[in-house]
């Protein structure tokens, strides 16, 4: 039997039972070679393999050896195992894992923040007695998808700033005192994280306010003013062309 009669190693065809020849084994041996040397076949499965391959008598026992490799000649589809990046800024890439910069704050006649690129964990705590502290959450990571704030504010205040599209669920209460439950005046951006504020005030305040970044705010007064001379510039092109009689 020649090269070329060999059996289709992806099915047994239809004469399973046909013997085969040293040159059958060999082409099956070179196979199994192939799928060794491309990390497709450990050296356990390869040598089992390819000591069945020289045991094998006929078509039907070589077949299932390498019915799971590529055929000769035939690239297998490529497979990215590289993450897809995903665009900076967006919500995908702020929800970033781990433990989170800070788990807690404490101010007595004091005073604490936590502001800017921080990483809010999954669960954070703070208290103030004759003091206030500040969460803000604008320009922060986190490390869930859902977080939770508990704030106690004994005789002083707590702010939490959070930015537009950020789902905000309040449960605190406030005794003697206020706590601040945010009006659902917009929807939820898509993948955006849910932040939950649970705690009590008492003789004192618990703030929550949606607010733009400084950056968000000096792009939207870029774009306002630019809008400005826009029309500016259209109003003048049109008194030049009443002018010129156009």
């Amino acid at each position: 039997m020649t090269d070329d009669a060999a059996p289709d190693r992806r099915s047994p065809g239809p004469v399973p039972d046909l013997r085969a020849s040293d040159a059958d084994r060999e082409r099956v041996a070179e196979i199994l070679r192939d799928g060794l040397a491309e990390g497709r076949l450990d050296m356990a499965e390869f040598e089992e393999r390819l000591e069945s391959a020289y045991r094998a008598r006929t078509y039907g026992e070589l077949a299932p050896l390498t019915r799971d490799l590529p055929a000769p000649g035939v690239s297998a589809p490529p497979v990215s195992f590289t993450k897809r990046p995903v665009d900076e800024g967006s919500w995908a890439s702020r929800i970033v894992g781990g433990e989170g910069t800070s788990t807690g704050a404490v101010a007595v006649l004091s005073g604490f923040q936590r502001k800017g690129r921080w990483t809010m964990p999954k669960k954070f705590s703070c208290f103030a007695f004759m003091g206030g502290g500040e969460i803000d959450l604008r320009e922060a990571f986190f490390a869930d998808r859902e977080v939770e704030i508990n704030c106690i504010a004994v005789m002083g205040g707590l702010e939490v700033i959070v930015p537009p599209g950020v789902e905000v669920v309040v449960r605190g209460i406030g005794i003697m005192g206020g706590f601040e439950h945010l009006a659902p005046d917009e929807p939820a951006d898509p993948g955006a994280p849910r932040v939950i504020i649970t705690g009590f005030a008492f003789w004192g305040g618990v703030g929550v306010e949606r607010k733009l970044t400084r950056a968000e705010r000096q792009r939207l007064k870029e774009l306002r003013r630019r809008d400005r001379l826009d029309r500016r510039e259209a109003r003048h092109e049109l008194r030049r062309g009443r002018r010129d009689g156009r």
